[in-house]
């Protein structure tokens, strides 16, 4: 008789402590932390005008009106650092304008802030190409191809640099050997299919 009314006392302090648990378990704690809002940047709104600030650039751009377009760009840039399409359209903006130097420069840094992107290696290749350095230019569209493997223009522009690479082969083999006539030749259709790309 003594050995059940110990179990039943037992029993009912068992569902006791579980009812008690289940209670506490269904508190909420007594404050909850506010979520993070995200940076203004962020917000609807700013990125409409990001968009629209982007296609106002682009119109400058087309009516060769680069100051305005640098100046518009750099607005957006420090609206929305971390967006990369305003630092881009500038440094298109510096090239076309003959400032190659400062597109350089923004292009550089773009390739450090953003590696994946193949479109920054891809111009800066071309700004490369254009000073004769055909070695960086595949440097850096081997890159681009890295970063996309299906960008098909840097594929291109890379088949091009390896052309003019071998031109500059064909002309000083041609010049260190006066008797070899592969050479010339060789270099005569470098140069004709450098001039079929122009």
């Amino acid at each position: 008789m003594m050995r059940t009314a110990a179990l039943a006392r037992s029993a009912v302090f068992v569902v006791a402590a579980a009812m008690a648990s289940l209670a506490h378990a269904q508190q909420k704690p007594a404050t909850e932390p506010a979520p993070t809002p995200l940076p203004p940047e962020y917000t609807e709104e700013a990125r409409r005008s990001y968009a629209a600030g982007l296609v106002e650039a682009r119109k400058l751009l087309d009516a060769k009106r680069y100051d305005e377009a640098i100046a518009r760009l750099d607005e957006l840039g420090r609206s929305r650092p971390r967006e990369a399409q305003a630092r881009f359209m500038k440094a298109v903006a510096q090239a076309d304008s003959g400032r190659s130097d400062d597109a350089l420069d923004t292009l550089r840094g773009l390739t450090t802030d953003f590696p994946e992107l193949p479109e920054p290696r891809n111009n800066l290749a071309v700004l490369y190409a254009a000073q004769g350095n055909y070695a960086l230019a595949r440097q850096e569209l081997e890159l681009a191809i890295t970063a996309a493997p299906d960008y098909a223009v840097a594929h291109e522009n890379l088949g091009d640099v390896y052309v003019r690479l071998a031109a500059l082969s064909y002309e000083r083999a041609a010049a260190l050997d006066k008797t070899n006539k592969a050479a010339p030749q060789k270099l005569k259709l470098a140069r004709d299919l450098i001039a079929s790309s122009r």
